[in-house]
């Protein structure tokens, strides 16, 4: 059985401080994800101005490229994904895009990197936001990659949101494309993510308010 996938989603406005020190955080927190080595990390700054997100990106994919040069298994490589922001993806260099729900097609933003990248583009990962089974059977429709199907668990800061449940992740599971677990998930019922048929787990809070070399260790036991 494979170990599972493992997705950190970025948050620095948790971070205390003021914005540059939120930044360093984050900036850090990235490093520490690539070391452990996390799969993916969506870099989901939402708020910030283009200019601002893509000089953070920027600094981010160097941090996991000089990492990547200090890990000794050289073929590991975590794979940064750009939130909703395909020309800035485009921009720095990373082949890695994350779609919110109602944002363009997976297969829509191929055809953009496919005329961009002049007929031979970087193999492009793109993850998918998926509420809904339907939601998770269109990813797999148009080339997505990974769908992340949230909310599994009702979440502390949203107790009014209504969960998914296990029951619906199993039936995403079914689809023919990978689908992580996200929303609520905590090591206490990440395993029962997995034995749904989830193919990893995608977090904010999990991986950024612990230690991750420890979560990971734990999450692929």
């Amino acid at each position: 059985m494979s170990p599972p996938l493992l997705y950190y989603i970025t948050d620095r406005t948790a971070f205390p401080g003021d914005e540059p020190a939120r930044r360093q955080h984050l900036l850090a927190k990235i490093r520490e994800a690539a070391r452990a080595p996390i799969d993916y990390i969506q870099l989901r700054e939402k708020d910030l101005p283009t200019r601002d997100l893509e000089a953070l990106a920027r600094e981010a994919l160097e941090i996991m490229r000089q990492t990547k040069l200090k890990t000794e298994n050289q073929a590991q490589r975590t794979v940064l994904l750009l939130n909703a922001r395909t020309d800035i993806a485009l921009a720095i260099g990373t082949p890695g895009v994350h779609l919110p729900a109602g944002d363009l097609s997976p297969a829509e933003v191929r055809l953009i990197w496919q005329r961009a990248c002049a007929g031979t583009p970087a193999r492009l990962t793109i993850s998918q936001a998926c509420h809904t089974l339907e939601q998770v059977r269109d990813a797999a429709r148009n080339q997505a990659d990974l769908a992340l199907f949230a909310p599994v668990f009702e979440k502390k800061d949203r107790p009014g949101t209504q969960p998914a449940g296990l029951d619906a992740l199993h039936h995403a599971c079914q689809c023919q494309i990978p689908v992580l677990a996200l929303g609520g998930v905590s090591l206490d019922n990440a395993a029962a993510c997995l034995r749904a048929g989830a193919a990893g787990i995608a977090a904010i809070r999990l991986f950024q308010d612990n230690p991750i070399a420890a979560i990971v260790r734990r999450l692929r036991q």
